[in-house]
């Protein structure tokens, strides 16, 4: 089993796509999201894969235009999912990821990918992605992914071990 995970942007967002049982990531990559979009289109879902977008979550706070735009993807996302999987897309909030990974709902970005290198880096625990002779577990990751990777590990580790996949 698969689990296709998103973290959408205004512009851009970032998918991170994991073998459920390995924990591994199999495909990953940040793009625009008309090209994200094409990718969802293509993929070729099994009756076995799921789907997880991180969704956004209000704190009383203003919220401009990008937040907007973030929310109109995001639905669009689901939407294609929903037509491509055979169940209706996870939506997943970040401080759930938070408190699952890092044990704390105030945990930064940098906090979320420290605990991810200290979990599965094998050899470069400093960065967790080794050298392109010698790859670790996060080879390639950069920006985004690493947030589209934790909501994939949450889903996997919490959501669907309740659904008993």
């Amino acid at each position: 089993m698969r689990v296709f995970a998103i973290d959408p942007g205004n512009i851009g967002s970032a998918y991170c796509v994991i073998d459920a049982e390995t924990l591994k990531p199999l495909e990953f990559a940040k793009v625009s999201n008309n090209e994200l979009r094409q990718i969802i289109r293509d993929w070729k879902f099994e009756e076995t894969d799921y789907a997880v977008l991180e969704a956004l979550q209000s704190y009383g706070n203003l919220i401009g235009k990008d937040v907007l735009d973030t929310a109109y993807w995001l639905g669009r996302f689901a939407e294609c999912l929903t037509r491509k999987t055979i169940c209706e897309p996870l939506l997943v909030y970040r401080i759930k990821v938070k408190v699952h990974i890092c044990h704390d709902s105030r945990a930064k970005d940098s906090n979320i990918r420290r605990a991810l290198i200290d979990r599965f880096a094998t050899h470069d625990f400093a960065n967790g992605k080794g050298t392109k002779k010698n790859r670790d577990w996060f080879y390639g990751f950069h920006s985004d992914i690493w947030s589209a990777y934790s909501v994939a590990l949450y889903a996997t580790e919490t959501l669907l071990k309740r659904e008993k996949i």
